[in-house]
This record gives structure tokens, C-alpha cells and sequence, in this order.
């Protein structure tokens, strides 16, 4: 068989690997991941959740601050705590002061 007539090489999975990015990008927008919902907080004084909807905070695992964009007209400011619920749930919230103080669930 000449040069000519080989057919061209490909990658080990040429049509599979397109198709896996995709039915990814398609789960993640239909989970909603990404996509903050606005969620209720009880928050103490010093801005620590002491309850999220009905359920009691049991635990901050752990709390971390983002500022990102301080170059940009609109910079990012959040609050995050990660939080362990009397229900057993593992949650992570922010608070963002500068878009009305409200609070969020990072994963809905």
C-alpha cells in the first residue's frame, strides 16, 4: 500500500472523546453546578451561620475569604464558610456585601 492510499492518522478515540465533553458540559448545566442559589442564614453577630433554612449549624469546617478582580470597575468579594448541618449535610455558603449582603449555596 502506497503513502497515498493509507487513510489519514487519528487519535486513539477520535469520535468518543468530543462526545464525552459534551454529555459532560450537558450535566453539569442541567445539575445547576456553578449556579448559586440564594438560601437563608441565621447569622451571629460576628457574621458566622448559625443556621441555614431549619437546620442547625453543627460545626464550621472551614472558613476562607475570595477577593479576586480588585483591577476590574467590579471586584469580587466573598465570604465563604463550609459547614456541617445537625442533618448530616455538608454545605458550603458565602455571603457577597457588595451585591446587597445576601447569602448563598455554592451547589444547588
Amino acid at each position: 500500500m502506497s503513502d497515498s492510499e493509507r487513510p489519514p492518522v487519528q487519535g486513539p478515540h477520535p469520535i468518543r472523546r468530543p462526545v464525552a465533553v459534551a454529555r459532560m458540559a450537558e450535566r453539569t448545566s442541567r445539575r445547576g453546578i456553578y449556579r448559586p442559589c440564594a438560601v437563608e442564614v441565621d447569622a451571629g453577630a460576628d457574621g458566622v451561620p448559625g443556621a441555614v433554612g431549619r437546620s442547625r449549624v453543627e460545626s464550621v469546617r472551614e472558613e476562607w475569604l475570595v477577593e479576586d478582580r480588585w483591577w476590574t470597575p467590579s471586584p469580587l468579594s466573598r465570604r465563604y464558610f463550609e459547614l456541617v448541618l445537625a442533618d448530616g449535610r455538608d454545605l458550603v455558603v458565602y455571603r457577597e456585601p457588595a451585591v446587597g449582603g445576601g447569602w448563598f449555596e455554592q451547589r444547588c
